[in-house]
């Protein structure tokens, strides 16, 4: 992925073209969407393989320790009755966090593409929705609407579909930031670096200034907070917006 930068604005261009199978196009987004989907699939595999009930294996207790983690999370903050929502949860928080770092091997992340988010944040919202008509019924969730007064309708659709759009854009904006972030001070670090071994005379001059050795040490510290701590923490907050959506839906 190239990054060109005209003026104020900020474009992305890549060097192939995705193949066309008929009215869908295979995008960069979606093949590594699959390699994400793949890594954690195997990595289950891996830790659920050959579990024992006594003289468990290393293996085994981090997987334990991973389904311990995913349900006193959803339990201690939803209730026990949402029980149910631990693998979801775990799967969700899991894609995200593999697609936000997935970054830190070269590959774009899926989840700087808003359709990612879009698509989570729709999931969610259907089943926001679907608890609400479980809790009230669909009289009571449509009466819902015209609370306190008939006149809030609007606001109050407004409000109820700013939700899927306030989950999507926090998540795509916080990582989309990062990636330009980091593209922008790579090649600031390039550019300095050029004119800085530029100044030195003759063919080693040339040839250092064509090394950007400034890139070397700064971005990768940055990269501890854009891609480890960012990327861990917005697939920990999308997933508590999800339990907290969810947990409210039930008490109305």
């Amino acid at each position: 992925m190239n990054i060109d930068i005209t003026g104020a604005k900020i474009f992305y261009t890549f060097p192939y073209d995705f193949p066309v199978l008929g009215k869908f196009q295979i995008t960069e987004t979606l093949v590594v969407s699959w390699i994400v989907m793949a890594i954690i699939t195997l990595l289950c595999i891996w830790l659920t393989h050959d579990l024992k009930v006594e003289n468990i294996s290393r293996r085994q207790a981090l997987a334990e320790m991973i389904v311990e983690t995913a349900d006193h999370f959803v339990v201690g903050n939803a209730g026990e009755k949402f029980r149910k929502l631990v693998p979801f949860i775990a799967a969700l928080f899991a894609t995200s966090a593999f697609s936000n770092l997935i970054s830190l091997v070269g590959l774009r992340s899926p989840t700087a593409d808003l359709s990612t988010e879009a698509a989570w944040a729709g999931l969610v919202f259907a089943m926001i929705t679907a608890q609400k008509i479980k809790s009230s019924g669909l009289g009571g969730y449509l009466k819902g609407f015209t609370s306190p007064i008939f006149v809030m309708t609007p606001f109050n659709i407004l409000s109820e579909l700013a939700t899927p759009i306030s989950l999507a854009c926090r998540h795509f904006g916080n990582i989309l930031s990062g990636i330009v972030i980091n593209a922008l001070i790579y090649g600031s670090l390039a550019v300095a670096s050029a004119a800085l071994f530029g100044l030195i005379p003759g063919a080693v001059g040339r040839v250092l200034s064509q090394i950007p050795v400034l890139d070397v040490g700064l971005p990768a510290i940055l990269s501890v907070y854009f891609d480890w701590f960012t990327g861990l923490m917005q697939a920990f907050i999308f997933c508590m917006l999800t339990i907290m959506y969810l947990a409210n839906a039930a008490e109305e």
